[in-house]
This record gives structure tokens, C-alpha cells and sequence, in this order.
């Protein structure tokens, strides 16, 4: 009789087991069997109404039903597992052989993009791009420049100085691209025809001005360069860069430590309605600073001033791409916000040339 209960049991649980469905149903199985108050468990209490010659043979009938549920339960509850994991994966997979979706596309950023519209136009003239560190000595960043001891942009409310090392040495961030054109001049012979982009470091944060910040420069080391080829220079590249091709440009009487004579360059434009726009309309837009290099420049880079001379400029690359493409805050620029990105940014395959089109 009590192997015939246990045989009866044994198909009644088994036949559970495999009949759960998901992990909830398989643990009401084994409450049932293995609880406290389960089928299997309840077996046990039977043995002190058996004679003893029985009672040992019946527990042992009792621990294999045990084992025997335990192994089914586990290998269901593994199977359970094994079929909830596909299913988790079938509904999360990704079919990587699917192209890029349109919303998860890259954009170059306008300073990237205006620098490489900047370089398309002067490697048309045939400069070249020269770089240098962002970390500078006194000495390239001011001295070799002609700035005297005590001039405002040596204080600290216009620079970025580091710590004094061992040696005493105080470098700092560079506050211009300026110190590219002096370790440009003492490495290489001219004639020199190059163009300076890179980051620049100034104490100041507003609407117009960050603490980072780009400029580039360009600088002609010759013969016999002089003012006229300065001004055809930066000409040629205003009307190329806004696509004016007869865009009205004039030069300021202005000073720079470096140059010699200085100047400062307009561009033409409209501000009525108050909407800037560039063009031959009768006001005039201040756009970069130039000049001839100073003679006291040549001689500190180890070139002789009565042989050499050659002209600088340099402007904000941030501003002329604010001027191009309509961007009202230059802090913007730096604000890491995706939607901005994708409303100035650019496809990445929209390289400028001069030959086939600027982006505008």
C-alpha cells in the first residue's frame, strides 16, 4: 500500500514539474512536495505507523522520491531559465547589419569645420599649417614678441600662470598663436608662408569671450613682402571665406607690440533691422589685426631685420564662424548640447575646397 502512494506521488509531482509553465508555477510545485507542510515531507510522518521491520525500507522509498523531485525540479528550473534568457534576447536584439539610422548620425563641429574652410583657402595660396604647444615660456609668448616688461597683457586678469617650478620658471597658457610664428622663424630659413589655428587661453567669459577660445594666424617671412601683399592677402581671403567676391574691405591705423606698422581690417556689412549681414551695404565690421612684423621680432627669432621682413595677422576663428553662419553666443560653441550640433553642425563628409565649394 505505501509503495503504491509513493509511486502515485512520485507520477503527480513529476507531472507538475514538467507542466510548469514559468519560475512562479514551479515553486508553488515544490511548496507542494518538498514544503514543510508538502506531500513528500508529510511521507515522513507515516514511518512511526509502520512496524519496524518496514520503517526502513519505506524511508529509503521516500529519500528517493526526494532526490528524485529535487533533480526535476532543478532541471526545470534550468530549462525555465535557459527559455526566459532567449526570449530576453530575441526581444532585445540588434541587427547590426541594419545601416545607421538617420537620428544617429555625426556631425563636425562649426570650429572644425571653419578651420578646415580657413586652411582650403590659404593652402590655395600656398601656406602651410604650422603648431606649436599651448603650454608657453615668457620668453615665446612675450619677449620675443616685443612686449615690454610691465605691459597689461603680462598681468594676471589677462593670463593663465602656472606654478614657478624648481628652476623658478613661470610658463602659462598661451594667450595668443603668436609664439608659433617666433619658434617658426628661429627653426626654419625663409622664405616662410605659413598658418597658425590652435587654442588659445585668456582670463574673460561672456557673451563674445570664453577662456578657451581659437585664433589662427598667418605670417610671411621674405624679401621684399610689404603692405600690399598683406592687404591682397587678407582680402582674397574674406571674399573667398563669405563668398562676396567683391566684398569692400579697409585698413585702420591701429598697434600691436609685434607689428609694425599695425592695422586693423574691415569687412563691409548691413545692421539694419538689427540683423548683421555681410556685404557692400554702406556700415563696416571690424574683422582681424594685422601689420608688418617688427623689425625688434625678426631680430629675437636670429634673422636680420635689414634682410627679412614679412607681415602677421590673426583672428578669432569662433567669430568668423559666428559672423558665417548666424551663431549669436559664442558660448555655445563649448556647451556640449547635441541639439545646437545638429543645427550648425555639418555632414562629415562635407570637406571645403576652394575648387568645390565652401559650406555656407
Amino acid at each position: 500500500m505505501a509503495n503504491e502512494k509513493i509511486e502515485q506521488l512520485r507520477g503527480e509531482i513529476l507531472g507538475a514539474c514538467n507542466a510548469a509553465a514559468d519560475m512562479t508555477a514551479l515553486e508553488a510545485v515544490r511548496v507542494a512536495a518538498l514544503g514543510k507542510k508538502g506531500s513528500v515531507t508529510g511521507l515522513m510522518k507515516d514511518l512511526s505507523a509502520l512496524p519496524p521491520e518496514e520503517r526502513k525500507a519505506f524511508g529509503q522509498q521516500v529519500n528517493t522520491l526526494r532526490d528524485e523531485v529535487t533533480a526535476a525540479l532543478d532541471a526545470k528550473k534550468a530549462a525555465l531559465g535557459d527559455a526566459e534568457l532567449d526570449a530576453k534576447l530575441a526581444k532585445e536584439r540588434i541587427d547590426i547589419s541594419l545601416p545607421v539610422r538617420p537620428e544617429a548620425k555625426g556631425s563636425i563641429h562649426p570650429i572644425s569645420q571653419t578651420m578646415d574652410e580657413i586652411a582650403a583657402i590659404f593652402g590655395q595660396m600656398g601656406f602651410e599649417i604650422a603648431d606649436g604647444p599651448d603650454i608657453e615660456d615668457d620668453f615665446h609668448n612675450f619677449t620675443a614678441l616685443n612686449f615690454p616688461p610691465g605691459h597689461p597683457a603680462r598681468e594676471m586678469h589677462d593670463t593663465f600662470f602656472l606654478p614657478e617650478n624648481e628652476k623658478g620658471e613661470r610658463y602659462l597658457l598661451r594667450t595668443h598663436t603668436s609664439p608659433v610664428q617666433i619658434r617658426t622663424m628661429m627653426s626654419q630659413k625663409p622664405p616662410i608662408r605659413v598658418i597658425i589655428p590652435g587654442r588659445t587661453y585668456r582670463c574673460d567669459y561672456d557673451m563674445t569671450h570664453t577662456p578657451m577660445f581659437h585664433q589662427v594666424e598667418l605670417l610671411v617671412i621674405d624679401t621684399e613682402t610689404n603692405m600690399s601683399h598683406l592687404r591682397g592677402c587678407l582680402q582674397e581671403f574674406v571674399r573667398t571665406y563669405f563668398g562676396v567676391d567683391d566684398l569692400t574691405t579697409r585698413f585702420r591705423p591701429s598697434f600691436f607690440p609685434f607689428t609694425e606698422p599695425s592695422a586693423e581690417m574691415d569687412i563691409g556689412c548691413s545692421r539694419k533691422g538689427g540683423e548683421l549681414k555681410i556685404g557692400n551695404h554702406g556700415d563696416w565690421l571690424e574683422i582681424l589685426g594685422c601689420g608688418m612684423v617688427h623689425p625688434n621680432v625678426i631680430k629675437a627669432c636670429g634673422l636680420d631685420p635689414n634682410i627679412y621682413q614679412g607681415f602677421a595677422a590673426g583672428m578669432g576663428i569662433e567669430r568668423i564662424a559666428m559672423l558665417k553662419y548666424g551663431i549669436p553666443d559664442l558660448r555655445t560653441f563649448f556647451e556640449s548640447d547635441l541639439r545646437w550640433l545638429r543645427h550648425y553642425g555639418f555632414a562629415a563628409l562635407d570637406v571645403p575646397s576652394v575648387t568645390g565649394g565652401l559650406s555656407r
